[in-house]
């Protein structure tokens, strides 16, 4: 049996930030010691740059220290379809007084308990995004062991 092909849409830029205004947590990846790490992370979206909150550690650190990627994903409204955002680029702490009073005010609140009082914003070199209908899942083959029972 020949498996049904479902075309993939690539999304235009404007869609993706649509998307991602719609969508509460998304994860960052980053490098940490010269390994691969995935943060989850609130966010919100700010003058097409992604701003989340974080608490001075390990990700804050390395997120500043090298070129980061973002992803968020979803279902689309009609329920049929799935999409994909990633953001690639560069991520800063914000620390000058009036850029950091405007995000003070951001709808943007933590999440995990704790402190979370450093604002970073992923300022985006590149973005891309895709819709596509995920396949059905296979149906389960009996075992020999099931079938004898």
């Amino acid at each position: 049996m020949e498996a049904e092909t479902t075309p993939t849409n690539i999304l235009a830029v404007h869609e993706c930030w649509r998307l991602l205004r719609d969508v509460p947590f998304g994860r960052l990846a980053l490098c940490v010691q010269g390994e691969p790490e995935i943060f989850p992370v609130n966010f919100v979206v700010d003058h097409a740059s992604i701003v989340f909150r974080t608490s001075e550690g390990t990700k804050s650190r390395s997120a500043e220290r090298a070129a980061v990627a973002f992803e968020a994903d979803g279902l689309l409204q009609d329920g049929a379809r799935v999409w994909s955002v990633v953001v690639k680029g560069h991520a800063s702490t914000i620390d000058r007084t009036p850029e950091l009073m405007d995000t003070v005010q951001l709808p943007l609140h933590p999440w995990e308990a704790g402190r979370k009082d450093r604002f970073m914003r992923l300022v985006p070199v590149m973005i891309s995004g895709r819709s596509f209908s995920p396949s059905p899942a296979p149906v389960p083959r009996q075992t020999a062991r099931a079938r004898d029972e």
